[in-house]
């Protein structure tokens, strides 16, 4: 239990990044399990959709470096394995 009012201000203030946080990880790996879903089918793959899909995983996880969420180079190499994905489609 905090003893000091600045430490109860700061369990208050971890409590709400805390949500800030959760719910922009669950944005980024919505993004990039959309992309991936879309990979996975054979039959239904749609370049034009997939590359949609790529911009918007790669704005999310790039915000997510900003945010520091993760580092840059995890979120590179993430970005470069789906953009190689993406592009394998013919």
């Amino acid at each position: 239990m905090a003893s000091h009012s600045s430490a109860e201000k700061c369990i208050r203030k971890t409590a709400r990044q805390t949500l800030v946080n959760k719910n922009r990880v669950s944005r980024i790996r919505t993004e990039v399990r959309k992309i991936e879903r879309m990979l996975e089918t054979p039959q239904v793959q749609d370049k034009a959709a997939a590359e949609a899909a790529l911009v918007a995983a790669e704005r999310q996880l790039m915000r997510g470096v900003s945010k520091g969420m993760m580092h840059k180079n995890t979120a590179a190499r993430k970005v470069s394995r789906l953009a190689k994905r993406v592009k394998a489609i013919a």
